[in-house]
């Protein structure tokens, strides 16, 4: 990935250019930290849906087309079967659920125009008339119940690496125009789950093709209809002009990729693209100086960190751990690497969520206690691989080969990097097995529901499906958050766990990753902090 150096801008230049979606995406953020569930009509109930995006009378607008670059491709339209944002991009141009999220990340409605908690563990929700899949038929009751049992359930078709997405559930009853869900315990936070995650597939179509033709085809209820996919190289939707919400601007979307932030940018330059993203901090006085691009940046969602398997060595022990967070310097990568543009972490959740202990400090850089911990552990000498995608985050081999050289200053160890495509490490991250998955990568998660549980339990739990750790304190912490309905004592908990992990160093604790795009200057478009490039929300100036 080059550098131009000699275009590099500090922090509050950025900032400036970054103009007010920046803070206005800064708000947002702020304004969901009071309480786990947000407002209780948010929580317990949801408001009518039905004069949101309904269908109208008028003609669809004339339209244009966009094109979106990012750093990687998708792994498969099977929007069940992933757990990158990447694929979720691509995939949320067809597919919905039975709720959403607004730009600040406040809760709307979607395929359910109402919801509720009709007693402690189960909630229900009211499905919106007259929607109907890509092939023409009506999305039914029994549809939901079936995608939401498949993202759960193994027995249903595939296991899905979202399986902890929408809670504990227990059961799926599809009624007359509503769906009922169960839930082993409480799941105090069951509409920040189904407002970010669960999207609905027809049954009968999953039923009649297999996985493949599922990762290659789409039929879902949203705006954009698939036009076009070449695995690995672009997707093109066409605009869905029978969508029961209002009808986009946009009449095409193309999404490609490249790994290259430099690539990208001169993508963005030569009209070739309209939105990119990860534009480093060295390429912002590029962009601006051009008459063809701007700047539209947002704080993200997303954490940075360096994940250790707990069962192998030399990652099984607590102090080498320990040590090789002392080893790291964060605060030298954010403001060399990153130019700045990065908050440093000490534990799995972000400043602005539901959990967040802010009596914690991040590892001191302190190359010496890193050794004597090393020796402690009685891994001395070892030899370690960090893997780490290519383009997938904003500088990310810079940072791993930042780290890895760290590390290797220490005497007592060794660490080299393997750079690798995403889509590939992905694979190996969401193997359904831990034997199977590295021992040691660089990892970007982003947390849409604002919540810590969202992130440790998927990462950091025994059965999650994503964990490299295994630890009973922290599973009986996130029991006793699960079954906890007063939303102080829950953030207690959570806190707890998160000073817990804290000690436990199942990371390398990186940093809060910040977003940024090159836009074009013929379109409108507002980023989101959780990463979301929402298409049908672009205008034409």
């Amino acid at each position: 990935m080059s550098d131009n150096s000699d275009q590099t801008v500090d922090r509050r230049g950025y900032l400036a250019a970054a103009g007010t979606a920046a803070a206005t995406a800064l708000a947002g953020c702020a304004g969901d930290t009071g309480e786990a569930g947000g407002t209780d009509t948010e929580t317990e109930s949801g408001m009518d849906g039905e004069g949101m995006g309904t269908e109208t009378e008028t003609d669809a607008p004339a339209g244009f087309d966009v094109t979106v670059t990012m750093g990687q491709m998708d792994s498969g339209l099977d929007p069940q079967d992933h757990a990158e944002t990447n694929t979720n991009i691509i995939v949320g141009k067809a597919y919905e659920g039975l709720m959403d999220r607004d730009k600040e990340g406040g809760i709307v409605a979607a395929l359910a125009t109402d919801w509720e908690r009709v007693e402690p563990g189960v909630a229900r929700f009211t499905l919106r008339d007259g929607v109907t899949f890509h092939t023409g038929d009506a999305l039914t009751a029994e549809d939901v119940a079936y995608s939401i049992r498949r993202i759960v359930f193994d027995d249903v078709g595939i296991t899905s690496p979202q399986s902890g997405d929408l809670g504990a559930v227990s059961e799926v009853e599809a009624g007359d125009g509503e769906v009922t869900v169960r839930f082993d315990g409480l799941n105090p936070i069951v509409f920040q789950l189904f407002a970010t995650n669960g999207e609905i597939l027809q049954q009968s179509w999953v039923e009649e093709n297999g996985e493949d033709y599922i990762n290659r085809n789409v039929n879902g209820t949203g705006p954009f209809r698939l036009s076009e996919y070449d695995s690995g190289n672009r997707v093109v939707f066409e605009r869905n002009e029978e969508y029961w919400g209002d009808v986009p601007e946009v009449t095409e979307t193309t999404l490609n990729a490249s790994t290259e932030s430099s690539t990208r940018v001169n993508r963005l330059l030569a009209e070739e693209s309209d939105i990119v993203t990860n534009v480093p901090p060295q390429e912002v006085s590029r962009v601006q100086e051009s008459s063809a691009a701007g700047i539209s940046s947002v704080p993200s969602t997303r954490i940075i960190f360096l994940q250790m398997r707990y069962d192998v060595e030399p990652f099984s022990s607590q102090a080498f751990r320990q040590a090789l967070n002392h080893a790291v310097d964060v605060e030298s990568i954010v403001e060399n690497v990153l130019n700045g543009f990065g908050s440093i972490t000490d534990q799995p959740t972000l400043e602005q969520f539901v959990g967040h202990n802010p009596d914690l400090d991040p590892y001191p850089y302190d190359p010496d206690r890193a050794e004597e911990l090393v020796e402690e552990s009685g891994f001395a000498g070892a030899e370690i691989t960090l893997e780490t995608p290519i383009g997938r985050y904003l500088k990310d081999v810079e940072i791993a080969q930042a780290a890895a050289s760290q590390i290797s200053e220490l005497s007592n160890v060794t660490c080299e990097v393997e750079q690798r495509e995403f889509n590939a490490l992905v694979q190996d991250v969401t193997a359904s097995s831990i034997e199977d998955r590295p021992r040691f990568n660089l990892l970007g998660w982003g947390n849409a529901e604002f919540d810590a549980s969202q992130t440790i339990t998927p990462l950091l739990s025994s059965d999650g499906p994503l964990t490299m750790l295994k630890n009973d304190e922290i599973d009986g912490l996130l029991a006793d958050a699960e079954a906890e309905a007063d939303a102080d004592a829950r953030e207690e908990i959570l806190r707890e766990a998160n000073a817990r992990l804290n000690e436990l160093a199942p990371w390398v604790f990186m940093h809060q990753q910040f977003s940024v795009y090159g836009t074009a200057t013929d379109i409108s478009w507002e980023p989101r902090a959780d990463e979301f490039i929402d298409v049908d929300t672009v205008s034409q100036m």
